[in-house]
C-alpha cells in the first residue's frame, strides 16, 4: 500500500478514487497515468524533474506557482505528451505526502 492511500484513510480525507501508481519508466507517450517520486530538479518556475527508482521525467506544472521543495516526495496524475524529442509529463493533479491535493486547471494543446 502506498503512503498516500494510508494517510487518506488514517485522517479521513475525502479523496477521489486514486489511480494505480506506475513506474515513471513504464509511461508511454500519450498515456494518462499517475506517477510518484521525488522532486529532483527545477528547470523553471513551471517545470521540475521527478525521479523514482525506475527513472525520471520532466513534469510541466502549469501556469500557477506551486511551492515544491527539492527532495519532496509527491504523486502526480497527468498525461505524457506525444513529443518525439522531449517527453514531458503534463500534471493535472499533485498530491503531497501530507495528503494535500493541488488541482491544476490548464488546457493542454
Amino acid at each position: 500500500m502506498h503512503f498516500f492511500l494510508s494517510v487518506a484513510i488514517a485522517i479521513g480525507i475525502a479523496t477521489p478514487a486514486l489511480s494505480e501508481v506506475v513506474p515513471i519508466s513504464s509511461v508511454q507517450r500519450g498515456q494518462t497515468a499517475t506517477v510518484e517520486g521525488v522532486v529532483d530538479r527545477f528547470f523553471d518556475s513551471d517545470e521540475i524533474r521527478l525521479r523514482d527508482e525506475s527513472g525520471a521525467v520532466r513534469v510541466y506544472l502549469g501556469p500557477q506557482m506551486i511551492d515544491l521543495k527539492s527532495g519532496e516526495r509527491i504523486r502526480v496524475s497527468g498525461i505524457l505528451d506525444n513529443d518525439l524529442l522531449l517527453n514531458e509529463f503534463y500534471a493535472r493533479e499533485i498530491t503531497r505526502e501530507n495528503g494535500e491535493s493541488i488541482s491544476i486547471r490548464h488546457q493542454y494543446e
